[in-house]
């Protein structure tokens, strides 16, 4: 078995001569900006964990993480593209971001979609 890459979400209580241990350091946040750029680095999916499938060789995995990471791109950026078509189709003018940034998010999503596809493709 692997070992977590997280400490587990409860702690042990202390013991009675925890005055005596030496002091811990404690955990680093899984969550902060380095943290997160470093498991991205390593491979890491758009939830942040590694690929499941463990039988692809190291290098598929990577990329199938890319993938992931990709699609969810994708999807931000669609959902982003439809409520900018909402409003500008039902809701007040001062709202509705333009030609130029509509523009941009298709240009983006074009862009994951070819991304996500190229990375699929074995190499």
């Amino acid at each position: 078995m692997t070992t977590p890459e997280f400490p587990p979400p409860h702690s042990d209580s202390a013991p009675a001569n925890d005055a005596d241990a030496p002091p811990q350091q404690t955990p680093s946040d899984p969550n902060t900006f380095i943290a997160t750029l470093k498991r991205i680095g390593s491979g890491a999916a758009a939830d942040g964990l590694p690929w499941p499938e463990r039988h692809p060789l190291p290098g598929r995995q990577l990329a199938l993480a890319d993938v992931d990471c990709a699609h969810a791109g994708l999807r931000v950026a669609l959902e982003m593209l439809l409520a900018a078509e909402r409003v500008r189709q039902n809701g007040p003018e001062e709202q509705y971001v333009g030609d130029r940034v509509m523009e941009g998010l298709v240009m983006a999503c074009l862009s994951l979609s070819v991304q996500a596809g190229t990375l699929l493709r074995p190499g």
